[in-house]
């Protein structure tokens, strides 16, 4: 194969056994939509590599806390995503580093908060692309920072909005510094354009912070009378 991985297929019996769940619940799962139907050979049923990842899967979100009827909908989500060639682009520039996950790998990254409206906004964000069984992660930058919020109590879906905001604002601070530097460069992509863009940018957003630190410790909760 071209990937170099043998793909196999499995009867019904095998797969449960590869699965390390009974037949009956692979049985079950089936007639819930929660896996692909078989490929059909006279009467006998063949499963394959496929299957076995999502019965992987669904035991590992299982013992994560998920519902079956959850675990559905994360499926639904999943298989209408963006491809990862779609969402990162094929021989663009980046300094991001993208992270292969499976479901579970991002369940643990985000405990409890791995909801389908969650996997759909960050499908429609770009921040998630699927690639086969794996789901791909366009920075792991982004996937830790986030995961550090939703941490310290933020919920996921704020932290989604919040990366939603700063990239409308992102854009517009990109449009301006490739303006800047483009104008006077005859490159298409000078290569101090990013290195001088994020210094300006981590500077003035540093002293915006010392701004708003500043006026909050100034205006203060008001005092209480003098009894």
């Amino acid at each position: 194969m071209a990937d170099g991985r043998e793909h196999r297929e499995y009867r019904m019996e095998e797969l449960a056994k590869e699965a390390g769940i009974p037949v009956r619940t692979v049985r079950f799962y089936r007639e819930r939509g929660l896996i692909s139907p078989p490929r059909r050979e006279g009467r006998i049923a063949w499963y394959d590599d496929h299957h076995l990842a999502r019965l992987r899967t669904i035991t590992g979100l299982l013992e994560r806390g998920h519902t079956l009827t959850g675990i559905a909908d994360l499926a639904r989500t999943f298989e209408s995503g963006r491809d990862v060639a779609e969402v990162l682009g094929l021989g663009e520039p980046t300094e991001e580093t993208p992270v292969r996950l499976t479901p579970e790998q991002l369940a643990d990254y985000f405990e409890g908060e791995t909801s389908a409206e969650n996997l759909a906004a960050a499908l429609d964000l770009g921040y998630l692309a699927t690639d086969g069984d794996e789901i791909v992660h366009i920075s792991r930058r982004l996937l830790e920072v986030s995961s550090q919020l939703v941490k310290e109590g933020v919920p996921l879906a704020t932290v989604l909005e919040t990366g939603r905001r700063v990239r409308e604002h992102a854009d517009a601070l990109a449009e301006i510094f490739a303006g800047v530097l483009e104008s006077h460069s005859d490159e298409t992509d000078p290569p101090q354009l990013r290195p001088l863009a994020r210094a300006v940018v981590d500077a003035e957003l540093s002293m915006a912070l010392d701004r708003r630190l500043r006026r909050e410790n100034t205006d203060g909760p008001p005092r209480s009378p003098a009894s």
